[in-house]
């Protein structure tokens, strides 16, 4: 249920999401199943470093007690996903 909860926060459609539970439930991932997923993944990161570039700007014009407050929302998940790419990819 958690998985399917973070899924709708992110508005990720609900194909998307029956076609991440169904490779959860496989043992064995087709060659073409997982470079599908990691493409989906390499273009989630590449619209997160777009989302990044927009906020960088806005946080220059914050006050300091205001940054520190965002800054600490996006490093508790900065910090989830450094460690899954680190388990990922080492």
């Amino acid at each position: 249920m958690k998985f399917i909860e973070e899924c709708k926060n992110l508005h990720i459609p609900l194909e998307e999401i029956k076609r991440k539970l169904e490779i959860k439930k496989l043992k064995e991932v087709h060659e073409g199943e997982l470079k599908k997923h990691i493409q989906s993944v390499t273009q989630q990161m590449k619209q997160l470093q777009t989302d990044l570039n927009v906020l960088i700007p806005l946080f220059e014009n914050l006050e300091s007690s205001q940054v520190e407050s965002y800054s600490k929302l996006l490093n508790t998940e900065s910090e989830v996903l450094l460690k899954s790419l680190s388990e990922l990819t080492s």
